[in-house]
């Protein structure tokens, strides 16, 4: 049986719209990325998403008791393939903006959950939607110049991979358990994962001053977004979640300008626009039931 204890988040959550909750997300997770590169620097891409997981998976057993009497024996893979995609997409994803521009990074790996939508789309003409992004993608990436950066476009690709994933291990995980519990189980799985890469990363530079910005990196990203993302993928289906994240590289395009000074050429802002247009044609506005839970 799902996890039905009512918490006060979970029934906020529950009166705001689920796209609210979606675009507050994307706003916290793009304004964390970009505050996190001077971490980045000191502790790098690793050790900035082990110590910003790690702080989350305090936050979140603090806030929130681990649902483990109702974990059942199908929970299992679900929970742990979820820490692991989180962990893995952090990772890869800090890895690609340490090389390459915040908005081309999530440009690349807005890729994932638009793959995802186009696939759970019963229509042909969705699949033309990833395409048309990658053709945005291209535009923005400049293969043909000096500067293009292979291996950071294959972190954020992978990032873009991990996204995928987690879009759907959230919704699977959303529908067992209710607000934002499921989290308290797998954040602290994704701060272990990111301790493979980021613990010698970080070792010997980790001092009070660095501990007190991971702990706020750690509100806009993942505490922030993970829970409001949790709560606004059980009532939106893959693909309405999947393509609403199509403002998302505009927003990372803006605050890479505003916050890292990282103005994009003519030809990129084209590549940012056409990305958006992907999304915004595959937009579906179905929402869904979580099974288990009725609304």
């Amino acid at each position: 049986m799902p996890d039905r204890t009512p918490t006060r988040l979970a029934r906020l959550g529950d009166a705001i719209p689920p796209w609210t909750l979606a675009v507050t997300a994307m706003l916290s997770v793009q304004l964390g990325s970009a505050l996190s590169v001077g971490l980045i620097d000191v502790v790098g891409a690793g050790g900035t998403a082990w110590l910003r997981l790690t702080a989350g998976a305090v936050i979140f057993l603090v806030i929130a008791r681990p649902p483990l009497r109702s974990i059942r024996r199908r929970d299992v893979l679900p929970l742990t393939g979820l820490g692991v995609a989180t962990g893995l997409m952090t990772i890869a994803f800090l890895a690609a903006i340490e090389r390459i521009p915040l908005g081309t990074a999530v440009a690349i790996e807005f890729l994932g959950p638009l793959t995802v939508a186009a696939v759970h789309s019963r229509r042909a003409i969705a699949l033309l939607w990833p395409a048309l992004a990658l053709v945005g993608v291209v535009l923005l990436t400049e293969p043909w110049q000096a500067h293009f950066d292979l291996v950071g476009i294959g972190f954020a690709a992978l990032a873009g991979a991990g996204w995928g994933g987690y879009i759907v291990l959230t919704q699977r995980v959303g529908d067992r358990f209710t607000g934002i519990r499921a989290l308290s189980i797998t954040i602290p799985i994704a701060a272990l994962t990111a301790a493979i890469v980021g613990v010698p990363q970080a070792v010997g530079h980790i001092t009070l001053e660095v501990v007190g910005i991971a702990i706020g990196l750690a509100l806009l990203l993942p505490v922030v977004p993970f829970a409001l993302e949790m709560l606004a993928l059980r009532r939106m289906n893959p693909n309405a979640f999947g393509t609403l994240m199509a403002v998302e590289p505009a927003i990372g395009l803006l605050l890479g300008l505003v916050v890292l000074a990282q103005l994009p050429s003519i030809l990129q802002v084209a590549g940012i626009a056409l990305v958006v247009l992907a999304g915004a044609a595959a937009q579906r506005t179905a929402r869904r039931t979580p099974s288990g839970k009725l609304e």
